[in-house]
């Protein structure tokens, strides 16, 4: 067979991700604080992108009147340019405030500016010409680093002590564990290991007790120290966890050498007691969960599906102001630059709407999948996949994902992710429709919250009683189940329930 070189020619089409398309797929993902954050990022870098005027009472000013005043302010291209290239670096700079001071993540840096919050100055209460209503402004939070290191300051006096406590702060997590041994801090200060055991023994003693534990064990026992309560058979049990946490009462009543009665007075003493005890001061603001969809019933016994406005984000393009500046564009830098933002800010608006309709698009169809849910609770919710929805709004499998990452509906039965109403079809004993697996696991539940210490249910006979339900399961499909949801098995709950009864 001989060798030759040709030319061919072919069609084909294949689909392109350019920059936008890959961004438009992002803004399908994200919840809306980072949509709200990338916003404002590209209004940051596009003048052309700005927010809409808040509604008030008080008559709003003419944008045309302002845009005139710009105008007449003979604004050059250049100075646009100018603005747009100015980063938030420069910016923070200039207003002498820093991206910490406003977001406080680091506690440390977050105890350096604490003392500066309930502070007003009263050259910038002059200058805004308004009086603050003080109960109206949010208090400053106490993080944990300015209440460890207030305490500091009045249980320890020597210099060197002072930065070994400073030390065994830095080292605290959001829990109040101490995540760094004291040979670690011994080797890094160059002091000897038995100092900083004597400083961590006094900080051990700080308010609320458990701080600066290096374990569980060691946590509660501080806990239990400052209600002197911590006697030798305490000890034993908090040696013991283990057995404690397989609910082992016979092994833990021989260890403690205690009877019934007392066993079940320092169980309730342990459940009294704080695993994180640092738990209570802060180390920024939470997030709060803003629901994407509003489901409510309608007038004609359907269900009305709409956008929270609340969720929706707000953005404009100023036309006028791009006719403006674009009329005085000298260079081909400019005008290209221009188009640009033009081109950027019509493709985020574009696509802010395509999001939006997407999302109604794709909750629209989980409420009529899943009706009979909102009318009768958890255990009519239907078994559902993405490629259901897909083919039923006639979209790809991977968009109705996006879609439903992070989005939360509110209906009347509460607030619940959209990831939520997606569950495995457990098949029916009887042949028909299939049984979701979140209603199963309620299923489960109930009949473990129904039992006595005289019946206690064996996976073997709740699978049993599914059965006669309708529900075909198997045994380690009950006990993976049951295992996720934290309940022990049917051995642990007959201990615990007959200790209970003991003691009632």
């Amino acid at each position: 067979m001989g060798l030759s070189a040709k030319l061919q020619l072919r069609q084909s089409q294949s689909l392109v991700m350019t920059p936008q398309l890959m961004q438009s797929i992002r803004l399908l993902q994200f919840t809306h604080i980072e949509l709200e954050r990338f916003i404002d990022e590209e209004i940051e870098k596009n003048p052309l992108l700005e927010r809409p005027e808040p509604v008030s009472d008080e008559p709003e000013m003419d944008v045309r009147s302002s845009l005139s005043e710009a105008e007449a302010a003979d604004t050059s291209i250049d100075q646009m340019f100018e603005v747009a290239e100015t980063s938030v670096e420069t910016l923070a700079d200039q207003l002498d405030t820093s991206m910490e001071n406003v977001f406080p993540d680091d506690p440390a840096a977050d105890a350096v500016h604490a003392p500066d919050r309930p502070q007003l100055s009263s050259a910038s209460t002059a200058s805004a010409g308004e009086s603050y209503n003080l109960e109206e402004m949010a208090r400053a939070e106490i993080t944990l680093f300015d209440h460890v290191t207030e305490q500091i300051a009045f249980s320890l006096r020597h210099p060197s002590d002072l930065m070994i406590a400073h030390e065994l702060a830095d080292a605290l997590d959001e829990a109040g564990y101490m995540r760094a041994s004291v040979e670690e801090v011994a080797e890094r200060l160059g002091t000897d290991v038995e100092d900083v055991c004597a400083v961590l023994e006094v900080c051990q003693r700080f308010d609320p007790p458990g701080l600066f534990a290096r374990d569980l064990a060691e946590c509660l026992a501080l806990q239990l120290r400052s209600k002197d309560r911590l006697d030798p058979a305490m000890q034993a049990m908090l040696a013991n966890l283990d057995l404690l946490a397989r609910r082992d009462f016979v092994q833990l009543r021989r260890l403690c050498g205690v009877d019934d009665d007392d066993l079940i007075d320092m169980l309730a003493e342990i459940r009294g007691l704080d695993p994180r005890p640092a738990l209570v001061f802060t180390y920024g603001t939470a997030d709060p969960i803003v629901p994407d969809i509003i489901v409510k019933p309608a007038a004609d016994g359907s269900w009305s599906v709409e956008l929270n406005p609340d969720a929706l984000p707000r953005v404009l393009v100023n036309q006028t102001y791009f006719a403006s500046v674009s009329t005085r564009a000298k260079s081909t830098a400019e005008k290209e630059f221009l188009a640009e933002c033009m081109q950027s800010a019509n493709w985020l608006t574009r696509s802010l709407d395509q999001r939006a309709k997407t999302i109604l698009k794709v909750a629209s169809e989980i409420v009529r999948q899943q009706d009979a849910f909102l009318l009768h609770g958890v255990r009519h919710l239907r078994p559902l996949n993405l490629r259901t929805v897909a083919d039923a709004i006639g979209m790809h499998e991977s968009t109705v994902s996006r879609v439903t990452a992070n989005k939360y509906m509110m209906t009347s039965r509460g607030l619940f992710e959209l990831r939520y109403f997606f569950s495995v079809a457990i098949a029916s004993a009887e042949g028909g429709d299939a049984h979701s697996s979140e209603a199963v696991r309620d299923r489960i539940r109930a009949l473990i919250d129904a039992e006595t210490a005289a019946e206690i249910l064996s996976d073997d006979a709740i699978v049993a009683i599914l059965n006669q339900d309708g529900i075909d399961i198997a045994r380690r499909t009950v006990a993976k189940y049951r295992e996720a949801m934290n309940i022990p098995s049917s051995v642990q709950r007959r201990r615990e329930k007959r200790a209970r009864a003991a003691v009632g």
